[in-house]
């Protein structure tokens, strides 16, 4: 009788459990669809969304903010695509979603047709929806190249040979301060030339280098016109025709250019992986490896796939590097006093005869941190994060947020919020020393959101730890080198910004650099 009954009662319990999970589903769905969407100011269908589309290269952000002022820190906009996209301001809310909450808004939403292209249908890390798949990619990338820091000693030679390359250019370029620099043409080799090698494993020729620069340098700047495709792909395709091939060509000049050095490196570990004698020493080395486990396909990644991850290894370091590097070296040169205070900081750490900053020199220089963090504060690289999604349809302080719709939260109004900053649009690195405002800053958010360059949350960028490094080892580098003063003697610099892939200067830094040693 006890047999018997034994599997009826697991059946009872087990369907009522389930009743009890489709019960509480549909009251928290239900709960949802009483709460109104953010609000959203008056749009007219077509002709709003075109008019949002040509305020993108100059005062979109403006806009936005202003319609924060008016409507509260979550709203919702429609822009080109006909599900409105939902804009955050405030860091409390931000906090609430993407930490408290990470795992609700870990997801992105649906790429529009360019980017479904370059991303080989959102098989990278950055683009990928919340899963097994984006597990598997991010979990490659940060226990391999990044390594949670093990392999940063690794690369110490290959940032030697990129501030070999950097000063030797700015050197050329400035023939001995008689005539002012074009810094961002240096940096972009520099960090095309160091990032390459991270990726490929080997020290590309200038011809090549110069290749992916262009190509790459291509994507950023086409990256807000791409956006039109959003508004009825079908039709669009055709009207801007010229626009979409501009798309296609870009993603075969990357297959062109990235195929061969993938191909090389696939034969180097299959000969390696015969011997016994393989080492993964790069990137690529790490995705041609890596097998999708059974929940994302039981599969190696295409080489679609490859190109995708190769672009978008490129693309998160190189940009955002140079993008910080430029604006941080635009105050170095616009406020003497800084650069003062960092020269002297360095002449006391760094012997007299020593041949270059390095990574156990940069350890111990507070100040040099700091200006490091205030340049990330005052001018961070991108303005909002990469759009988030909620995995399912959720809440988020009264306001219904659907599943799979655009979430954006701004990085720059983080960085401006007058209750944690003072005169938050002057650029003062003293606010970073012991004693300051923004001593012991977590750029993880996991406390308290202050300000949030690399992300927070589930999707917070990998590269934190190397980016901060890179940053601080070539500003210590460049000003250790050089004497920094602006063209023309004064006046002022340009602050005046342009929005791409990153928030770059509108006039690109030209500076006077003047060797410090024969």
């Amino acid at each position: 009788m006890e047999v018997i009954l034994l599997p009826l009662v697991v059946i009872i319990t087990s369907t009522m459990l389930l009743l009890l999970i489709i019960s509480t589903a549909k009251k928290r769905h239900h709960g949802t669809a009483n709460l109104p969407l953010p609000p959203a100011p008056p749009s007219v269908p077509v002709v709003g969304p075109l008019l949002w589309l040509a305020r993108a290269r100059s005062n979109l952000e403006p806009a936005i903010r202003e319609l924060h002022r008016r409507h509260g820190p979550i709203l919702s906009l429609t822009f080109l695509s006909p599900r409105a996209a939902i804009f955050v301001s405030s860091r409390e809310v931000t906090h609430r979603a993407l930490v408290q909450r990470g795992h609700t808004f870990a997801s992105r939403p649906p790429a529009i047709a360019p980017f479904t292209v370059l991303t080989s249908g959102q098989c990278t890390v950055s683009s990928a929806p919340y899963g097994p798949l984006w597990r598997s990619l991010r979990r490659n990338l940060t226990s391999g190249i990044l390594g949670h820091g093990s392999r940063a000693p690794l690369y110490a030679p290959a940032r030697r040979w990129a501030l070999h390359l950097l000063t030797t250019d700015l050197a050329a370029r400035g023939n001995g301060g008689g005539v002012a620099v074009a810094v961002v043409d240096c940096l972009q080799f520099a960090m095309f030339s160091l990032f390459t090698y991270m990726c490929f494993g080997k020290r590309l020729d200038r011809r090549r280098v110069r290749e992916i620069e262009a190509v790459q340098r291509e994507l950023f700047s086409s990256y807000i016109s791409f956006q039109v495709f959003a508004f009825c792909p079908t039709v669009t395709k055709r009207l801007f025709f010229r626009r979409w091939q501009k798309v296609l060509s870009i993603r075969r000049r990357q297959q062109d250019i990235f195929l061969p050095l993938i191909q090389e490196r696939r034969k180097r570990i299959s000969s390696m992986d015969n011997d016994g004698s393989l080492v993964i020493c790069c990137y690529v080395d790490t995705i041609i490896s890596h097998k999708l486990p059974k929940e994302a396909g039981d599969r190696r990644l295409t080489d679609g796939e490859l190109v995708s991850l190769c672009t978008e290894f490129l693309t998160a370091s190189v940009d955002t590097i140079v993008t910080a590097l430029q604006w941080i070296m635009v105050r170095v040169v616009e406020q003497p006093e800084i650069q003062a205070k960092l020269l002297d900081e360095i002449n006391r750490v760094v012997s007299i005869d020593k041949e270059h900053v390095d990574e156990e020199d940069i350890k111990s220089m507070a100040y040099l941190k700091a200006l490091v963090l205030e340049g990330l504060r005052r001018h961070p690289p991108a303005h909002f994060l990469l759009s988030h999604a909620a995995v399912e349809e959720t809440s988020l302080d009264g306001h219904r947020i659907p599943a799979g719709r655009s979430v954006n939260f701004s990085v720059a109004d983080v960085a401006h919020d007058e209750n944690v900053w003072s005169r938050p649009e002057e650029f003062l690195p003293e606010r970073f020393l012991d004693g300051g405002e923004g001593a012991g800053t977590d750029l993880t958010g996991s406390r308290e959101i202050k300000m949030m360059p690399f992300g927070v949350g589930r999707r917070m960028c990998p590269g934190l730890g190397l980016a901060l490094l890179q940053l601080e080892y070539f500003v210590a580098n460049m000003v250790r080198e050089f004497e920094w003063g602006m063209e023309g003697g004064g006046g002022g610099i340009n602050l005046a910004e342009r929005p791409e892939f990153t928030v770059i200067m509108e006039q690109p830094l030209r500076a006077l650099v003047v060797p410090r040693r024969e």
